[in-house]
C-alpha cells in the first residue's frame, strides 16, 4: 500500500463536480453575502405577523427561497471541508459560512417567536382561510406543539446567535480527529504500512491477516489513548449543552428535548433499543464463535470482529462494477428512480478518492433545489458496493421527496431517514442471491448481507446504548470524562457479547470513533430505519409492484408525514415491538443458514 495522497494528486474522475453549487471560490463568496441581504429582506415582516393570513403566507414563501440559498452555501463549505480538512481556505469558508448561518438564525427567531405569541386558534383559522398555506399547515402545528417549551424571543435569538459556538464541541472533535491525529507505522511481514482512521475502518479493520488487524488496531488504540482527554472534553461540554439547554426548555430530560423533533415516543425509542439488545445478541455471540472456529483463531479479538469469514473467496470488485451492479439491483423500483441512480454514478456525485483529511465513513448530502452529493473511500470491496447502495438510497429518498414536496416538508423524521438507505442493501442482497446457485457465492452473499446487519444493528445500536447510558449519566449531574467513558463503552460491550468476544483496553475506546454523538439521537436510528426497511423488503418479495408502488409513494412524501404514517404507508406498523421482533429473527435465520454452509 502506497503512500496517502494530498487531495490535488486523486484522479479528478474519483472526485465529486461541485460546479452544480458553485462554480468558484467568488461565486460561493457572493451567494454566502447575498444570504444576508435576503435575511434583511425578511425582517420586514417583524411585528407584522399577526396582521393576517397573506402577510404569513409572504413571509413563509420567502423564508422557502431563503432556505434554498442556505441549503446550497452551507453545503458546498461542509463538502468542500469533508474532502479536505487540512485545506485552510476550506476552513477558512467554514467558519464564515457558520458565522453568517447563526446571524440570519438569530434575526429571524422572531418568525417563531410572533406565531407562538398568537392567540389560541388564529393560526388554524389562517390556514382555513387561505388554502396557499396548506403546504404549511403540518409545519405550523408542528411548531404550535413547540410552544410549552419555547423561551423568551429575546432568549431564542440570543441562543440562535450562539450557533457556532454552541457547535463547536463537533468541530473541535473533527479538527482533532482528520487534521491532528498522527498514528504509527506498523510492520507487517517486514513491511510498512501506512495507518490513518481511513485505513484501518475502510480496510485493515476488514483484513484478512491476522497480524495485520491486530497490529493496526494496536498502532491506532495508541493514538486515540493518547487523545482521550482532549476527545471527552469535546464530547463532555456537546452533552453538557443539551442537558442546560433541556432544562432551560422544560424537558424531563436530554432524551425528551431531543426525540420531539423525531416525532417519536419514549416508548418508541426504548422499544428498538431494548429488543433488539436483548433479542438480538445470542445471534450475533453464535456468528462469533462460528467465525473463530472458521478462522482459526485463538482468541476471538475485538478488532476480529470484522475479520473475513472466507477471505480466500472475496472477489475484487472496482467502483465501476460496484456501479453497474448497483443499476440492476435497483432497477426493480422503475425508470424514474433508475434516472437519479444514472445519474449519481454517470455525473460526478459521487467522491470516492481517498485522500489526505478527507473526511471519515460516508454520508449523501442531498441540497434541495440540486441534488445530492455522497461522499466515501472506495476500497475495492463488496463491502463498499453495499456502503454505495446504501448512500444511494438516501439521494434517490430525498431527491423524490424534493421533487413532490416543498423544501418545508421534504426532509422526514430522522427515525425513518435510514429506512430508504437499508432498503437499497437488502435489494442488492436479493438481487445478488437471485444471479447464483453456488453455495460458495451463496455463503459470501450472506456474510454481506450480516454485514449490513451488524453496521446498523449492532455498531450503531451499541453506539446508541452507551448514548442512552450517558446521557442518564448526565441527567444525574456526574461528570463525564475519559474514563467514564470508556468504563461506560467497556459495559455495553460485555453486557453485549458477553464471553463470546475477549474485550482489551482499545476496545472500550470505541466511543472515539463515531462522530454521531455530536448529531443527537440519531444512532438509534439506524436501527429503526432497518427495521423498516427489513418488513418492508419481505413485503416487495412477497407482493411484487404493488409494494413497490407504495414504496415509492412513501419515499415521494418526504417529510409531510409522520414516521408512523410513512412506515404504515408501507404496509409496517412500527407502534409495537413486533417489526422489530421479526426482523431480529431473521438475523437469526441468516446466521443458522450460514453455520449450515459450514458444515
Amino acid at each position: 500500500m502506497g503512500k496517502m495522497l494530498t487531495r490535488s494528486e486523486v484522479p479528478i474522475e474519483a472526485t465529486w463536480n461541485l460546479d452544480d453549487l458553485f462554480v468558484s471560490q467568488d461565486e460561493f463568496e457572493a451567494g454566502l453575502k447575498a444570504l444576508e441581504s435576503q435575511a434583511a429582506e425578511l425582517t420586514r415582516f417583524k411585528g407584522k405577523l399577526g396582521e393576517g393570513a397573506s402577510v404569513l403566507l409572504e413571509c413563509l414563501n420567502e423564508q422557502e427561497v431563503l432556505m434554498e440559498s442556505i441549503s446550497k452555501v452551507g453545503a458546498y463549505a461542509r463538502l468542500r471541508q469533508s474532502e479536505d480538512g487540512t485545506n485552510p481556505l476550506n476552513l477558512a469558508n467554514s467558519a464564515k459560512t457558520g458565522d453568517v448561518l447563526s446571524r440570519i438564525q438569530s434575526s429571524l427567531t422572531f418568525i417563531e417567536s410572533e406565531l407562538l405569541d398568537l392567540e389560541e386558534g388564529i393560526i388554524d383559522q389562517y390556514i382555513t382561510n387561505n388554502h396557499g398555506l396548506a403546504p404549511y399547515a403540518r409545519s405550523l402545528n408542528l411548531l404550535l406543539e413547540s410552544k410549552p417549551h419555547r423561551l423568551s424571543p429575546e432568549t431564542e435569538s440570543v441562543l440562535a446567535s450562539l450557533g457556532e459556538v454552541l457547535g463547536s464541541p463537533y468541530r473541535i472533535y473533527l479538527r482533532s480527529k482528520l487534521s491532528d491525529m498522527t498514528f504509527d507505522d506498523i510492520q507487517v511481514n517486514e513491511d510498512t504500512k501506512p495507518v490513518s482512521f481511513r485505513l484501518y475502518e475502510n480496510s485493515y479493520e476488514m483484513s484478512e491477516d491476522a497480524q495485520l488487524r491486530r497490529e493496526a488496531f494496536a498502532s491506532f488504540s495508541k493514538s486515540l489513548h493518547g487523545s482521550r482527554h482532549t476527545f471527552a472534553e469535546a464530547y463532555a461540554t456537546e452533552v453538557k449543552k443539551q442537558v442546560v439547554l433541556s432544562r432551560l426548555r422544560g424537558y424531563d430530560s436530554v432524551t425528551d428535548m431531543l426525540l420531539k423533533p423525531q416525532q417519536v415516543t419514549m416508548e418508541m425509542y426504548n422499544n428498538i433499543h431494548d429488543t433488539i439488545l436483548t433479542e438480538l445478541a445470542p445471534h450475533m455471540r453464535k456468528l462469533m464463535k462460528l467465525k473463530k472456529r472458521v478462522l482459526g483463531l485463538d482468541q476471538m479479538l475485538f478488532c476480529d470482529l470484522k475479520a473475513p469469514m472466507d477471505p480466500d473467496f472475496n472477489p475484487s470488485v472496482t467502483y465501476e462494477e460496484a456501479c453497474s451492479t448497483i443499476s440492476q439491483a435497483l432497477s426493480v423500483l422503475g425508470p424514474e428512480y433508475g434516472e437519479i441512480v444514472e445519474s449519481t454514478f454517470t455525473k460526478r456525485w459521487v467522491d470516492y478518492a481517498d485522500n489526505i483529511g478527507k473526511s471519515t465513513g460516508a454520508f449523501c448530502s442531498s441540497v434541495y433545489g440540486v441534488h445530492s452529493y455522497i461522499l466515501m473511500a472506495w476500497a475495492d470491496n463488496m463491502r463498499n458496493a453495499f456502503t454505495l447502495a446504501h448512500e444511494v438510497g438516501h439521494a434517490g429518498h430525498l431527491m423524490l421527496a424534493a421533487h413532490n414536496q416543498s423544501i418545508t416538508n421534504a426532509r422526514p423524521s430522522m427515525y425513518f431517514i435510514e429506512a430508504p438507505s437499508t432498503m437499497n442493501e437488502l435489494l442488492l442482497a436479493d438481487h445478488l442471491l437471485s444471479q447464483s446457485e453456488d453455495k460458495r457465492m451463496r455463503r459470501w452473499i450472506i456474510l454481506q448481507l450480516l454485514s449490513t446487519y451488524y453496521h446498523n444493528y449492532v455498531t450503531h445500536l451499541l453506539e446508541a446504548e452507551m448514548q442512552r447510558r450517558v446521557y442518564r449519566h448526565a441527567m444525574a449531574d456526574e461528570p463525564i470524562t475519559a474514563d467514564k467513558l470508556s468504563e461506560l463503552k467497556g459495559a455495553v460491550l460485555t453486557d453485549f457479547w458477553g464471553d463470546a468476544v475477549e474485550l482489551d483496553e482499545g476496545a472500550k475506546l470505541t466511543w472515539m470513533r463515531q462522530p454521531h454523538y455530536y448529531m443527537g439521537l440519531y444512532p438509534y436510528t439506524y436501527a429503526a430505519g432497518l427495521t423498516a426497511s427489513t418488513a418492508a423488503a419481505q413485503l416487495i418479495r412477497e407482493e411484487g409492484q404493488p409494494a413497490v408502488d407504495r414504496w415509492l409513494q412513501v419515499l415521494k412524501a418526504g417529510g409531510s408525514k409522520s414516521p408512523l404514517e410513512l412506515m404504515a404507508m408501507a404496509g409496517v406498523d412500527m407502534s409495537t415491538s413486533e417489526p422489530i421482533s421479526k426482523a431480529v429473527a431473521y438475523v437469526g435465520t441468516l446466521v443458522d443458514e450460514l453455520e449450515s454452509l459450514y458444515e
